[in-house]
């Protein structure tokens, strides 16, 4: 029997929860939050769900613990704090989120399945939680929404199916993000990357998303159910995923066989491998300020 677990019952962890129930991924939901009352309500709404739509998914409020046998845990939690940034946004959570992801680190120590983290900044919190808990199958997203975002973006600027893009973006979700243009290709051909257009859509989305309704929802739901499918075995593929890579955590595509994943950095000519040498060094320098603020100059 499949189990999968979500930590937090907030806005992003209510769409994730919705569509995992409706995606059918498990035969249990565990849903854990801030409180128990938070907790059962979602799941009491969620039951809702599955009894309207014949999902095989039965949902229950449960504690920490009990997600230790959950093949999957997704983690979507978010302290309350005000974000100011204005630039490097998703990195302004850093502070705030980073205690609560090493209570949870704390409380799933010794996990064996797969933690997927959803809460930013995710490339420090996916190590953060890593390191904190010894979970040797933790996953970040960022860089495939991204990466979606990307297809969908260059799509419609050339005027194609999204289905005929290929590409990826890495390295930092956020501003460090590197779009490989280089070996991207529509219908299998090399294409020429509208890069100052790309970057302008990919840095204006995020916000326009969440002054329109708040919060960014529904394409972090889309990332965790395709990364799910491809963790928990049900198909092989390739997404772009925050992951320990040469002694660091950033976004790569890895290759997943049978829920197991290998990773297939494409080629990068040589402005692509300066930036993701510049997101590595961002990334490295921010988790060491981070665990260690001590010795931050």
């Amino acid at each position: 029997m499949t189990t999968l677990g979500i930590v937090g019952a907030g806005a992003v962890g209510q769409t994730l929860a919705t569509a995992m129930v409706s995606a059918g991924l498990a035969q249990r939901l565990l849903v854990t939050s801030r409180t128990q009352s938070q907790a059962q309500a979602l799941a009491d709404d969620l039951a809702d769900l599955a009894a309207s739509t014949s999902s095989p998914t039965t949902v229950t409020a449960a504690a920490l613990p009990d997600l230790l046998d959950c093949q999957a845990v997704v983690i979507a939690v978010r302290a309350r704090f005000t974000n100011t940034a204005s630039r490097n946004v998703r990195m302004g959570g850093a502070a705030a989120n980073a205690p609560v992801v090493r209570v949870l680190a704390a409380a799933l120590r010794g996990h064996s399945g797969t933690v997927i983290m959803v809460t930013n900044p995710v490339d420090l919190l996916s190590r953060l939680f890593a390191e904190f808990s010894g979970c040797t199958r933790v996953f970040g997203i960022g860089s495939n929404l991204d990466t979606a975002r990307y297809r969908l973006t260059l799509a419609r600027l050339l005027n194609v199916p999204k289905e005929a893009v290929r590409g990826h973006v890495i390295g930092e979700h956020g501003d460090g993000a590197v779009i490989c243009a280089s070996t991207t290709t529509v219908n299998g051909h090399p294409v020429h990357v509208p890069l100052k257009a790309v970057r302008e859509e990919l840095t204006a989305r995020p916000g326009r998303i969440s002054s329109g309704i708040g919060r960014t929802r529904s394409g972090p739901a889309g990332a965790v159910l395709s990364t799910l499918r491809l963790a928990l075995g049900h198909h092989d593929g390739t997404t772009e995923l925050t992951t320990p890579h040469n002694g660091d955590w950033y976004g790569i595509p890895l290759r997943f066989i049978a829920g197991q994943p290998v990773p297939c950095l494409p080629t990068l000519d040589s402005t692509e491998a300066q930036l993701l040498h510049t997101a590595r060094t961002k990334l490295h320098t921010a988790y060491t300020e981070l665990v260690h603020p001590e010795g931050a100059s």
